[in-house]
């Protein structure tokens, strides 16, 4: 998955700067690979992070939901009490 999303963002900002350059002459683009690095570096640690916490926050969120609804619970929940 990090694989295709780091694809997707190079991809992008590889077409993003072939058409926004085409005119411009070598010197006159900035650093770009300096922000291009560092989006990549970001988008890379956004997916490493939702990939380590995903299963603790699917447990908080079912926890949060059964508590609400009483599904599972000790029956102090509910609209039926």
């Amino acid at each position: 998955m990090a694989r295709m999303a780091t694809a997707l963002v190079v991809g992008y900002f590889t077409w993003w700067e072939r058409r926004h350059t085409a005119g411009a002459r070598r010197g006159d683009r900035g650093d770009v690979p300096g922000w291009v690095m560092v989006t990549v570096m970001t988008a890379a640690l956004v997916v490493a992070i939702a990939t380590i916490a995903t299963p603790a926050l699917q447990d908080m969120f079912t926890s949060a939901i059964n508590k609400v609804t009483g599904v599972g619970g000790d029956g102090g929940g509910g609209a039926g009490n």
